[in-house]
């Protein structure tokens, strides 16, 4: 089914889920263990967001993330 998470997609959410003592630190890990560059992680990360198995998968993070990006869009 086309709206299954894949191991990378849950990758991607589980690693947004953890916090961060600086930016440096997330981007070396999402090169280390995703083996992507930021821009890359960032991208699938925003097409996460608008999918529903991504929602059902972690409402509270993907919830989190839509309102964030709407701040950011209103901002704009």
């Amino acid at each position: 089914m086309e709206d299954e998470l894949t191991d990378r997609d849950r990758a991607v959410l589980a690693l947004e889920a953890r916090p961060w003592p600086s930016p440096g630190a997330k981007e070396a890990a999402i090169r280390a263990q995703l083996d992507l560059a930021p821009v890359r992680y960032y991208q699938l990360l925003n097409g996460l967001l608008d999918r529903q198995a991504a929602l059902a998968h972690d409402p509270l993070l993907v919830n989190r993330l839509r309102r964030l990006r709407e701040q950011r869009r209103a901002r704009r």
